[in-house]
Protein backbone atom coordinates (compact mmCIF):
# COMPACT_ATOMS: atom_id res chain seq x y z
CA UNK A 1 0.00 0.00 0.00
CA UNK A 2 1.28 3.03 -1.23
CA UNK A 3 0.07 6.28 1.21
CA UNK A 4 2.55 8.59 -0.02
CA UNK A 5 4.47 10.11 -3.45
CA UNK A 6 7.94 11.72 -3.91
CA UNK A 7 7.79 12.16 -7.10
CA UNK A 8 10.49 13.76 -9.65
CA UNK A 9 9.85 16.63 -12.24
CA UNK A 10 11.56 16.79 -15.57
CA UNK A 11 11.35 13.54 -17.91
CA UNK A 12 8.72 12.50 -15.26
CA UNK A 13 5.72 15.29 -15.63
CA UNK A 14 7.16 17.10 -17.84
CA UNK A 15 10.14 18.01 -20.89
CA UNK A 16 10.86 21.11 -22.05
CA UNK A 17 7.90 23.30 -20.49
CA UNK A 18 5.51 20.11 -22.09
CA UNK A 19 3.28 18.19 -20.22
CA UNK A 20 4.11 14.16 -20.15
CA UNK A 21 1.29 12.03 -21.16
CA UNK A 22 -0.61 11.12 -18.36
CA UNK A 23 0.96 14.10 -15.72
CA UNK A 24 -1.96 15.67 -15.53
CA UNK A 25 -4.35 12.42 -14.68
CA UNK A 26 -1.83 11.00 -12.22
CA UNK A 27 -1.64 14.67 -9.76
CA UNK A 28 -5.43 14.95 -9.94
CA UNK A 29 -5.87 11.69 -8.32
CA UNK A 30 -3.53 12.25 -5.80
CA UNK A 31 -5.48 15.34 -5.29
CA UNK A 32 -8.47 14.05 -5.61
CA UNK A 33 -7.92 10.91 -2.62
CA UNK A 34 -6.13 13.43 -0.16
CA UNK A 35 -2.83 11.21 -1.05
CA UNK A 36 0.58 13.18 0.56
CA UNK A 37 2.54 14.27 -2.59
CA UNK A 38 6.22 16.03 -3.05
CA UNK A 39 7.82 17.21 -6.32
CA UNK A 40 11.18 16.18 -5.59
CA UNK A 41 13.80 17.72 -8.27
CA UNK A 42 17.50 17.89 -8.39
CA UNK A 43 17.40 21.17 -10.35
CA UNK A 44 18.50 23.58 -8.64
CA UNK A 45 18.17 26.51 -11.06
CA UNK A 46 14.77 27.48 -10.22
CA UNK A 47 13.12 28.47 -6.94
CA UNK A 48 9.73 26.63 -6.09
CA UNK A 49 7.94 29.58 -7.47
CA UNK A 50 9.74 29.65 -10.82
CA UNK A 51 8.91 25.95 -10.95
CA UNK A 52 5.56 25.91 -10.07
CA UNK A 53 5.47 28.89 -12.66
CA UNK A 54 6.44 26.98 -15.06
CA UNK A 55 4.52 23.76 -14.42
CA UNK A 56 1.32 25.80 -14.53
CA UNK A 57 2.52 27.19 -18.01
CA UNK A 58 2.55 23.23 -19.08
CA UNK A 59 -1.42 22.72 -17.25
CA UNK A 60 -0.01 21.45 -14.53
CA UNK A 61 -0.93 22.77 -11.14
CA UNK A 62 1.26 22.52 -8.45
CA UNK A 63 1.68 24.83 -5.16
CA UNK A 64 5.38 25.83 -4.74
CA UNK A 65 5.12 24.59 -1.32
CA UNK A 66 4.81 21.01 -2.82
CA UNK A 67 8.34 21.11 -4.48
CA UNK A 68 11.82 20.27 -3.12
CA UNK A 69 14.46 21.04 -4.84
CA UNK A 70 18.50 19.64 -4.60
CA UNK A 71 18.90 23.96 -3.85
CA UNK A 72 16.38 24.08 -0.90
CA UNK A 73 18.05 20.79 0.39
CA UNK A 74 21.55 22.09 0.07
CA UNK A 75 20.60 25.47 1.86
CA UNK A 76 19.42 23.33 5.10
CA UNK A 77 21.54 20.69 4.90
CA UNK A 78 24.42 22.94 5.44
CA UNK A 79 22.57 25.83 7.42
CA UNK A 80 22.75 23.07 10.04
CA UNK A 81 26.96 22.23 9.29
CA UNK A 82 28.38 25.23 10.38
CA UNK A 83 27.90 28.92 12.23
CA UNK A 84 29.81 30.42 9.27
CA UNK A 85 27.43 31.32 6.66
CA UNK A 86 30.08 32.28 4.23
CA UNK A 87 29.48 30.59 0.78
CA UNK A 88 30.96 31.47 -2.70
CA UNK A 89 27.82 30.15 -5.23
CA UNK A 90 27.99 28.98 -8.87
CA UNK A 91 24.45 28.55 -9.60
CA UNK A 92 21.65 30.79 -10.19
CA UNK A 93 18.34 32.02 -8.08
CA UNK A 94 17.06 28.35 -6.95
CA UNK A 95 20.46 28.28 -4.55
CA UNK A 96 21.39 31.60 -4.19
CA UNK A 97 17.75 32.82 -3.16
CA UNK A 98 17.76 29.14 -0.96
CA UNK A 99 21.19 29.71 0.75
CA UNK A 100 19.90 33.54 1.02
CA UNK A 101 16.91 32.64 3.09
CA UNK A 102 18.92 30.44 5.86
CA UNK A 103 21.06 33.27 6.14
CA UNK A 104 24.20 32.59 4.49
CA UNK A 105 26.26 35.60 2.62
CA UNK A 106 27.55 35.05 -1.10
CA UNK A 107 31.23 36.12 -1.22
CA UNK A 108 34.37 34.89 -2.31
CA UNK A 109 36.28 36.16 1.15
CA UNK A 110 37.34 33.95 3.23
CA UNK A 111 33.82 31.42 2.22
CA UNK A 112 33.73 27.97 4.51
CA UNK A 113 32.04 26.55 1.53
CA UNK A 114 32.07 26.73 -2.47
CA UNK A 115 28.21 25.76 -3.23
CA UNK A 116 28.31 24.14 -6.99
CA UNK A 117 24.52 24.66 -8.13
CA UNK A 118 23.36 24.04 -12.36
CA UNK A 119 23.73 26.77 -14.95
CA UNK A 120 23.29 27.24 -18.33
CA UNK A 121 26.23 29.83 -18.18
CA UNK A 122 29.00 28.47 -16.79
CA UNK A 123 32.16 30.83 -16.54
CA UNK A 124 35.63 29.85 -17.11
CA UNK A 125 36.45 33.08 -14.52
CA UNK A 126 34.04 31.49 -11.37
CA UNK A 127 35.21 27.88 -11.94
CA UNK A 128 38.73 28.67 -11.54
CA UNK A 129 37.88 31.02 -8.71
CA UNK A 130 35.76 27.95 -7.14
CA UNK A 131 39.15 25.79 -8.22
CA UNK A 132 41.14 28.11 -6.16
CA UNK A 133 39.04 28.81 -3.04
CA UNK A 134 38.95 25.28 -2.78
CA UNK A 135 42.67 24.36 -2.83
CA UNK A 136 42.55 26.94 0.19
CA UNK A 137 40.16 24.94 2.35
CA UNK A 138 36.64 26.14 1.62
CA UNK A 139 34.38 22.43 1.54
CA UNK A 140 32.93 21.48 -1.47
CA UNK A 141 29.65 21.55 -1.86
CA UNK A 142 27.14 20.52 -4.99
CA UNK A 143 23.87 20.53 -5.39
CA UNK A 144 23.30 17.00 -7.35
CA UNK A 145 25.28 15.14 -9.00
CA UNK A 146 23.68 14.91 -12.63
CA UNK A 147 25.83 15.13 -15.40
CA UNK A 148 23.74 15.87 -17.91
CA UNK A 149 20.47 17.87 -18.30
CA UNK A 150 17.70 17.98 -21.35
CA UNK A 151 17.30 20.09 -23.71
CA UNK A 152 15.33 20.34 -26.86
CA UNK A 153 18.90 19.63 -29.14
CA UNK A 154 19.93 16.73 -26.28
CA UNK A 155 21.89 16.12 -23.26
CA UNK A 156 23.92 19.67 -22.16
CA UNK A 157 26.36 19.18 -19.19
CA UNK A 158 25.35 19.55 -15.54
CA UNK A 159 26.35 20.01 -12.12
CA UNK A 160 28.11 16.63 -12.14
CA UNK A 161 30.39 17.55 -15.11
CA UNK A 162 31.31 20.92 -14.04
CA UNK A 163 31.96 19.04 -10.40
CA UNK A 164 33.81 16.29 -11.81
CA UNK A 165 36.12 19.15 -13.79
CA UNK A 166 36.49 21.07 -10.30
CA UNK A 167 37.56 17.69 -8.36
CA UNK A 168 40.33 16.68 -11.26
CA UNK A 169 41.74 20.09 -10.34
CA UNK A 170 41.50 20.33 -6.62
CA UNK A 171 41.68 16.46 -5.82
CA UNK A 172 38.82 17.75 -3.41
CA UNK A 173 35.62 15.29 -3.94
CA UNK A 174 32.31 16.83 -3.78
CA UNK A 175 29.41 16.20 -1.60
CA UNK A 176 26.13 15.96 -3.38
CA UNK A 177 23.52 17.24 -1.19
CA UNK A 178 20.71 15.80 -4.02
CA UNK A 179 19.15 12.47 -5.05
CA UNK A 180 20.34 10.02 -4.80
CA UNK A 181 21.76 11.26 -1.05
CA UNK A 182 19.54 10.02 1.67
CA UNK A 183 19.17 13.44 3.00
CA UNK A 184 17.19 14.80 0.23
CA UNK A 185 15.15 12.27 0.09
CA UNK A 186 14.51 12.14 4.34
CA UNK A 187 13.48 16.18 3.78
CA UNK A 188 10.76 15.20 1.77
CA UNK A 189 9.46 12.57 3.73
CA UNK A 190 9.74 14.55 6.54
CA UNK A 191 7.83 17.52 4.86
CA UNK A 192 4.93 15.49 4.11
CA UNK A 193 4.92 13.86 7.44
CA UNK A 194 5.75 9.85 5.73
CA UNK A 195 7.40 7.06 6.09
CA UNK A 196 9.63 5.38 3.56
CA UNK A 197 8.03 1.93 4.21
CA UNK A 198 4.77 2.80 2.66
CA UNK A 199 6.36 5.69 -0.10
CA UNK A 200 6.50 5.15 -3.42
CA UNK A 201 9.17 7.60 -6.03
CA UNK A 202 8.75 8.24 -9.74
CA UNK A 203 11.52 9.07 -11.20
CA UNK A 204 12.91 8.48 -14.82
CA UNK A 205 17.00 8.14 -13.61
CA UNK A 206 18.20 4.96 -12.19
CA UNK A 207 21.22 6.94 -10.87
CA UNK A 208 18.84 9.46 -8.91
CA UNK A 209 15.88 8.81 -8.48
CA UNK A 210 15.77 4.94 -8.26
CA UNK A 211 19.30 4.58 -6.30
CA UNK A 212 17.68 6.94 -3.92
CA UNK A 213 14.43 4.80 -3.40
CA UNK A 214 16.50 1.39 -3.24
CA UNK A 215 18.88 2.95 -0.52
CA UNK A 216 16.10 4.54 1.15
CA UNK A 217 13.42 1.31 1.02
CA UNK A 218 10.89 3.10 -1.06
CA UNK A 219 8.80 1.37 -3.87
CA UNK A 220 10.27 2.43 -7.27
CA UNK A 221 8.80 3.51 -10.43
CA UNK A 222 11.05 4.16 -13.16
CA UNK A 223 9.11 5.63 -16.02
CA UNK A 224 10.80 5.73 -19.58
CA UNK A 225 9.76 9.34 -21.16
CA UNK A 226 13.50 10.73 -19.53
CA UNK A 227 17.07 9.85 -18.88
CA UNK A 228 17.27 5.98 -18.95
CA UNK A 229 16.31 4.13 -21.89
CA UNK A 230 15.07 0.73 -20.70
CA UNK A 231 17.75 -1.57 -22.16
CA UNK A 232 20.19 0.78 -20.08
CA UNK A 233 18.81 -0.85 -16.85
CA UNK A 234 21.01 -4.35 -17.13
CA UNK A 235 23.43 -1.48 -16.78
CA UNK A 236 22.96 -1.59 -13.06
CA UNK A 237 23.38 -3.60 -10.10
CA UNK A 238 19.76 -2.97 -8.52
CA UNK A 239 16.24 -2.69 -10.51
CA UNK A 240 13.43 -0.93 -9.90
CA UNK A 241 10.15 -2.33 -8.56
CA UNK A 242 7.87 -1.32 -11.40
CA UNK A 243 8.83 -0.14 -15.20
CA UNK A 244 6.58 2.03 -17.21
CA UNK A 245 6.43 3.59 -20.57
CA UNK A 246 4.71 6.87 -18.80
CA UNK A 247 3.11 8.12 -15.74
CA UNK A 248 0.30 7.30 -17.75
CA UNK A 249 0.56 3.66 -16.69
CA UNK A 250 1.66 4.51 -12.65
CA UNK A 251 -2.26 6.28 -12.07
CA UNK A 252 -3.59 2.38 -11.22
CA UNK A 253 -0.97 1.95 -8.71
CA UNK A 254 -2.58 5.27 -6.68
Amino acid sequence: MTNAWLIDMDGVLVHEGTALDGAKEFLDQLEDKGIPHLILTNNSIFTPRDLSARLESAGLTVPADRIWTSALATARFLALQSDNKRAYVLGEAGITTALYEEGFIMTADRPEFVVLGETRTYSFEAITKAIRLIQRGARFIATNPDATGPSAEGDIPATGAVAAMIEKATGRSPFFVGKPNPVMLRNGLNKIGAHSEDTSIVGDRMDTDIQAGVEAGLTTHLVLTGSTKEEEIVNFPYRPDHTHPSIAEVIEFV
